[in-house]
């Protein structure tokens, strides 16, 4: 681009969030969530705070890791997490994962031919359940929207229990788009809506044996109508009781059980 001409508005943000993503970290905190980030080689680490009874659990770890642990007094864990979060006297400054191309994730990425898409479930105890669910079925990734979504938090690796390190969670720009491209790479598009006429058994069956991507909307408002409009099938999961209802991480889990079943 010529000196002394402006850059369009889309490419300045587009720049600006890039220089900001490249500067974000993330605090992982608890035993499990700690010692994972350690040994996993893809993952950047940068500070590792202990107190002595943490470190002494997790010393094959830290020795792996090739990072020097800061070890203090219980009084002195000093990192900046939620007050009140559950830390076990281990946190570990991290930067966010970099699991590669969407396209080449969902298409040919590890795992089976089935990826959970997330519209706007915020919370990061049900983000990081999905992912724990994903990773015990084999998924190949969780996908949201990089707005409105979970961010890779403390919180999220806490409750998904290690599964943030190896269950690729890819952040989109847009979710339609995305669920576009699933559907040109082959893959059925199931959303999960309680008042469906068919069933998500019956859904899968329809989907006959093709690559699957089961799209989950947040409790309460559900899918937003774009997305319903892009799914393929819309499905309920059938209860025996009148009034009976799952959160998304459970109706998440009983997705993907229907799902590999096929």
């Amino acid at each position: 681009m010529k000196s002394g001409v402006k850059k369009p508005t889309w490419v300045v943000d587009k720049e600006r969030g890039e220089r900001r993503e490249a500067r974000e970290t993330v605090w992982l905190f608890g035993l499990h969530a700690v010692r994972d980030a350690l040994v996993n080689p893809k993952r950047e680490k940068l500070r590792l705070v202990l107190t002595k009874n943490a470190f002494d659990k997790l010393e094959e770890a830290v020795a792996a890791s090739g990072l020097e642990p800061e070890v203090v007094e219980p009084r002195h864990f000093d990192v900046p997490i939620d007050e009140g979060s559950v830390h076990q006297g281990a946190a570990v400054e991290v930067k966010p994962l970099n699991w590669g191309k969407f396209a080449d994730v969902c298409a040919a990425g590890e795992g089976l031919p089935l990826v959970v898409l997330l519209d706007r479930v915020t919370d990061p105890h049900n983000v990081g359940a999905i992912l724990r669910s994903a990773e015990v079925f084999g998924a190949r990734a969780v996908i949201a929207p990089k707005h409105h979504s979970a961010p890779e938090t403390g919180a999220l690796a806490k409750t998904a229990s290690g599964a943030l390190e190896r269950q690729p969670y890819l952040k989109v720009t847009n979710l339609s788009e995305a669920m576009e491209e699933l559907k040109a790479m082959g893959y059925v598009l199931i959303g999960l809506d309680g008042e469906a006429p068919l069933t998500l058994s019956e859904a899968v069956v329809a989907a006959d044996k093709r690559p699957i991507g089961l799209v989950l909307g947040a409790e309460g408002p559900g899918l937003r109508e774009k997305t319903r409009e892009t799914c393929d099938h819309l499905a309920r999961i059938p209860f025996a009781g009148a009034f009976g209802s799952l959160n998304v991480s459970n109706a998440a889990a009983v997705s993907l059980y229907a799902a590999t079943r096929s």
